[in-house]
């Protein structure tokens, strides 16, 4: 375990520059006051304001700042990536840049992983500064979190996180994956997920980044990630089930409707005049796609570079 630096801050920020002196001067009195050694790695998701010569300031005042500019917006779960790429802390914190994240929790959060053992510390803005708008399709998308999940978490996409360092270097985030952090922590089987209760705090500067393609995205995302925490190594276990269950439906459909005709009901209709022939035949074919689904999927995979990425918490006398 590297023992150098005790905590890596990321800080992803898109149109910032107003907020990251602040944001700075708050995050180091913290780290200061608490004798930790850290360093705060800003990622600026290609800001069109001066958020960059801020952060380039910063830097060449502060060793501890380091900056990486995307040359546009690819969004926060790249700006994530590439932070978590550069991270060497022990402990790495992830929070806003818009002030609305407070530096004062770290050193809790940061003994919740060390000490409580955590692999992850989730934040809980359980008093909100966010308008309606903003907090109930949160509440209604935390709760289908929750449901489809089975982690008990109240705001799955609180900014405000803690990480062990084996944990963001574990996964990978793309898309919008940074909503789902935990469920994909959980996959990848850190388990020990907990929550704290965070003070959230009224925008300072700037606007919200909130958009409305968070409603669609949102959900299609969650599908997503349990889709493949699931069945992501194994996918013709879920097509196929679905599958198998279609085309027995229609086969026995279809097995009826003969034994029907030839020797129950000798003077009923054509089976093809029959509504129940179209349901089996439907639902034989559309059962034979969701296989060949599947053989596709377990192909793809099987093709895939990452087919065997499998990880290895401790081994013995294995070179």
């Amino acid at each position: 375990m590297d023992l150098k630096i005790d905590i890596s801050v990321v800080v992803p920020l898109f149109n910032e520059d107003e907020s990251l002196p602040e944001l700075h001067a708050w995050i180091k009195k913290v780290m200061d006051e608490n004798s930790y050694s850290y360093e705060i790695v800003f990622i600026d998701d290609g800001s069109k304001d001066d958020s960059w010569n801020v952060i380039d300031g910063l830097a060449k005042k502060f060793s501890e700042v380091k900056g990486i500019k995307f040359q546009r917006n690819y969004g926060k779960s790249a700006a994530l990536q590439k932070g978590f790429e550069a991270v060497a802390g022990n402990v790495v914190i992830t929070m806003d840049a818009d002030l609305q994240d407070s530096p004062d929790e770290i050193p809790e959060l940061y003994r919740m992983i060390m000490e409580d053992d955590f692999d992850m510390v989730s934040g809980w803005k359980k008093k909100r500064y966010d308008p309606i708008t903003k907090t109930i399709p949160t509440k209604l998308y935390n709760w289908a979190a929750r449901r489809i999940t089975g982690i008990k978490l109240h705001d799955f996409n609180c900014g405000l996180k803690a990480y062990k360092k084996i944990v963001v270097k574990s996964i990978e985030l793309y898309g919008d994956m940074h909503r789902y952090i935990p469920p994909l922590a959980k996959y990848a089987g850190f388990t020990n997920i907990g929550e704290k209760v965070v003070q959230h705090r009224a925008r300072q500067y700037g606007v919200t980044k909130f958009g409305l393609n968070r409603f669609l995205n949102g959900p299609l995302d969650l599908m997503t990630v349990a889709f493949m925490g699931k069945f992501g190594k194994k996918p013709m276990h879920f097509f196929g089930a679905i599958g198998t269950l279609l085309f027995l439906v229609g086969f026995g459909f279809a097995l009826w409707l003969g034994v029907d005709k030839l020797f129950i009901d000798k003077g009923a209709r054509l089976i093809a005049e029959r509504t129940e022939f179209y349901i089996s035949l439907a639902s034989m074919i559309i059962g034979s796609q969701f296989f060949l689904a599947g053989f596709v999927s377990e192909l793809i995979g099987r093709s895939s570079s990452g087919r065997n990425n499998y990880l290895v918490e401790k081994t013995l006398n294995v070179d």
